[in-house]
């Protein structure tokens, strides 16, 4: 019973790290799983389900930082794309066959 308390602790501790990093920065759950180290399914996890249970208000205001990033990704997806392509361009100058 103690390791399953010590694993408790953990992912409380976890949860509430990863919710203030959220609030802190705005980062999206992908940027919020790199900087932790853990997979996009358990940050959305941890601040959907476990804080939740830990803590509604806060997950009330990591829930509208995540609403707002959902909303803008397909802008962020967008920009992802533009500069692919441009870097892709500046590479292909640099070799003096550029595709337009």
């Amino acid at each position: 019973m103690y390791a399953s308390s010590l694993s408790h602790d953990y992912i409380e501790d976890r949860v509430y790290e990863v919710a203030q990093y959220i609030l802190d920065t705005g980062c999206t759950v992908r940027q919020a799983a790199k900087k932790f180290e853990i997979s996009k399914s358990t940050v959305h996890k941890d601040v959907s389900q476990r804080l939740k249970q830990f803590n509604p208000a806060l997950a009330d205001e990591v829930r509208k930082v995540l609403d707002v990033n959902k909303a803008e990704r397909h802008i962020r997806g967008g920009q992802a794309t533009k500069e692919k392509y441009l870097h892709g361009e500046l590479r292909c100058r640099k070799t003096e066959h550029v595709l337009h």
